[in-house]
């Protein structure tokens, strides 16, 4: 915990969940037990959450095999750490990434082993990675792994963290496992996403707005409207910067765990 005061945002938040609870217990057994059982799952992890501070802003890319997320990980930190390619691990572990501030608590609580974080400033960065600091940048294992221990810390992890960055790729973007297993469980979390369409190198340049439009249609069909959506490459570095910029905001305003948290409370 940070042992400081909530700010009145998060102090709002915090009631909410409160009332909430209240109103489980309140309900009793007029309520179906698997609803009261989600419902209490998914307070208690927003309470967890926030009661761990709005210093550190959790962002996650979560992809399906082929995607190039843990490329995009490294691009983004600078750092050769995530493993790539067929050097992935065969476990289900999550990467880490922080940003100067101290992060220990809130990994113990996303349960990502020590020898799986790092730290991405030092002395050596000067001022040139201050736009970031707060920011705890994950990979997660591929949605679609056909090892289920992989899509089990999938599933842990999305209701946990305070943005959902969805790698995709130019030829599996439509995939049913992505829409129909996740994107469509998350209206109403439009504000809490970011959807990059990685491997854009790949594609003729005339293409490339076609692409993007198609992948704004597939969200809009799943739910979701106004989702930001990006193109990029990881290899070559193209929209790495709008990215960072997006990040950079998110970590400034101290915004991304009361954006998550209110759209959690409000499903």
């Amino acid at each position: 915990m940070t042992g400081t005061a909530p700010g009145p945002r998060t102090a709002a938040l915090l009631a909410r969940v409160e009332a909430l609870h209240a109103a489980l217990g309140r309900a009793g057994d007029r309520l179906p037990p698997e609803v009261v059982a989600a419902t209490g799952t998914s307070l208690t992890a927003v309470r967890e959450r926030l009661e761990l501070g709005v210093d550190h802003t959790v962002v996650a890319l979560v992809g399906g095999t082929g995607s190039g997320k843990s490329t995009l990980f490294n691009a983004l930190s600078g750092l050769k750490f995530a493993d790539v390619g067929v050097r992935r691990p065969t476990t289900s572990r999550v990467t880490a990434c922080v940003w100067a501030h101290d992060a220990s608590a809130l990994l113990e609580w996303l349960d990502v082993d020590p020898d799986r974080r790092i730290e991405r400033e030092s002395a050596l960065d000067g001022e040139s990675q201050a736009d970031l600091r707060g920011l705890v940048l994950l990979d997660l294992p591929d949605h679609d792994s056909v090892e289920p221990e992989h899509r089990a810390v999938v599933d842990r992890l999305v209701p946990m963290v305070d943005l959902l960055v969805w790698v995709v790729d130019p030829q599996k973007y439509a995939d049913d496992a992505l829409h129909t297993g996740y994107l469509r469980h998350l209206v109403g979390h439009e504000g809490a996403m970011l959807v990059l369409l990685n491997q854009v190198d790949t594609v003729p340049q005339g293409r490339r707005e076609e692409l993007l439009a198609d992948v704004a249609r597939l969200l809009r069909e799943d739910g979701l409207a106004g989702v930001t959506t990006i193109g990029v490459s990881a290899r070559t570095g193209e929209g790495l910067i709008e990215v960072r910029r997006v990040l950079a905001a998110l970590v400034e305003n101290h915004s991304g765990a009361e954006v998550r948290a209110t759209a959690e409370l409000s499903d």
